[in-house]
């Protein structure tokens, strides 16, 4: 996979982007106006991986030919990290407690040393509070994830 975007120049201020996040570009997307206003101002500093590109693309292609050229836009412009092999090993310390796609975010999180997360997904969202991540979701109350009755662990 190509690499798309421009590499984040501060690493610091990076904010890893799953395809939950990435999704709200999406013309109609719940919470799309927060998250496109909060983009509007980070998206230079987002960054995220194949898995991130894969569920965005998922996301899009039901909406049709508008959804898909957006999504295709975003992918252009938000810098894809390659999944290392550190991303994989951490994703491997959390797959006992989180499903494979959940833990490969949070691994690939963990292994480019990142402090936010931005999601919409509760999973990732609570793994990512429980290793001290930022989690950032605009439009929608501050620990969302910890109100949120859905069991989490994969069971």
């Amino acid at each position: 996979m190509r690499h798309h975007g421009q590499v984040p120049a501060d690493t610091d201020r990076r904010v890893y982007a799953d395809g939950s996040a990435l999704s709200r570009y999406l013309p109609g997307a719940p919470f799309g106006p927060a998250w496109r206003a909060w983009a509007a101002q980070h998206e230079p500093d987002l960054v995220t991986s194949p898995l991130g590109v894969s569920e965005l693309r998922g996301t899009a292609r039901p909406f049709g030919a508008s959804a898909v050229i957006a999504a295709h836009e975003v992918t252009d412009r938000v810098h894809v990290l390659r999944f290392s092999d550190q991303a994989v090993e951490r994703a491997t310390d959390v797959a006992g407690v989180a499903p494979p796609f959940v833990a490969l975010h949070v691994g690939t999180v963990l292994a480019e040393g990142l402090t936010s997360v931005a999601t919409y997904d509760l999973r990732v969202a609570r793994l990512a509070a429980v290793y001290g991540l930022e989690v950032v979701t605009p439009g929608r109350s501050p620990r969302w994830w910890e109100a949120d009755p859905e069991p989490w662990v994969q069971g």
